[in-house]
């Protein structure tokens, strides 16, 4: 891998309901330890959190970028009330940083001003991203669902297009205007008391078998598994791939972070990473099934699919 194929390694904003204290001391750390090049920062999943980050976000990007970090803002994934409609036109018309389209309610509001589009956005093939390059999109990070087959078709469809691969976290699968973690609880949407954060990794489902299934997250539903292609990325960057994204979960993501960039940079091989991150986020299945056109939740190693569980 040459010094010029080295992909930028990227933060994603976070998905979990934490603390405004524990959501600003993690982003200094990151601006601090962290090798990550590109930060995307801003509440994603439900509106009703935001003024837990808000009164840190002026202080995070200050800190982001004295440390060197280009930051992104991103919108909300679902807006179904005029608040929500208003605090993404606000966002979008008056932010100094370029913003991460993830709903397509935003790409109206975003033509022509400098923009990404982020992996809640479903983007296919090489005709939907053409048409978003050409509406001023200048990053995709692709949806995690993606097998690697149709992300090198688009990496060879765009040459020297900016595309992003979500290479660590529990995968996003669905968003809704109910929130089934709250009902999980005995309570309402309108009604939550902010019951997702005391589940600042998500609350996991079970089947009636007792297996585990899917984790929720407020009104998003997640991977019960968390995706790590951190083994897989060599045949994506000789293609032209150019973001690699973590997005953050509950451990230690400078950890983290450093253990992709070693790979990124050859310092360390896919299966010497995988050990540091069973230790770094313990008790929690990995998977990359998606990448090889197998089920989501499934591990893929050497050609072969085998359980993998860390804990």
């Amino acid at each position: 891998m040459t010094e010029t194929s080295k992909p930028a390694l990227s933060l994603g904003p976070v998905y979990f309901l934490w603390d405004g204290p524990k959501w600003r001391d993690f982003y200094f750390r990151i601006a601090d330890e962290a090798p990550v090049e590109h930060v995307t920062l801003g509440e994603t999943v439900c509106s009703k959190r935001q003024h837990f980050s808000e009164p840190h976000i002026a202080e995070v990007v200050e800190r982001l970028e004295a440390a060197g970090k280009r930051v992104t803002l991103s919108t909300l994934a679902m807006v179904t009330l005029e608040r929500e409609s208003r605090h993404v036109r606000d966002l979008i018309r008056d932010s100094a940083h370029p913003v991460e389209a993830n709903d397509l309610s935003a790409l109206g509001l975003v033509k022509g001003k400098p923009h990404s589009i982020g992996p809640l956005v479903n983007v296919y093939n090489a005709a939907t991203a053409r048409m978003l390059a050409a509406r001023g999109a200048d990053n995709i990070c692709l949806p995690p669902e993606l097998p690697a087959g149709s992300i090198l078709q688009m990496l060879a469809a765009m040459p020297g297009f900016s595309f992003e691969l979500f290479a660590f976290g529990r995968m996003p699968l669905a968003i809704s205007a109910r929130c089934a973690h709250a009902r999980s609880k005995g309570l309402t949407k309108d009604n939550c008391q902010f019951i997702c954060g005391e589940d600042p990794d998500g609350l996991p489902l079970r089947t009636l078998d007792r297996q585990s299934f899917l984790v929720l997250n407020g009104v998003q539903t997640m991977s019960n598994t968390c995706a790590v292609l951190v083994d897989d990325l060599a045949p994506l960057v000789e293609a032209g791939l150019s973001r690699v994204r973590l997005s953050p979960q509950d451990c230690d993501m400078v950890r983290v972070a450093a253990l992709y960039r070693a790979v990124l940079d050859g310092e360390m091989d896919g299966r010497e990473a995988l050990a540091g991150l069973a230790e770094a986020y313990p008790g929690v299945p990995f998977s990359n099934g998606f990448l090889h056109q197998k089920e989501g939740a499934a591990w893929v190693s050497r050609g072969r699919n085998a359980a993998v569980a860390h804990g």
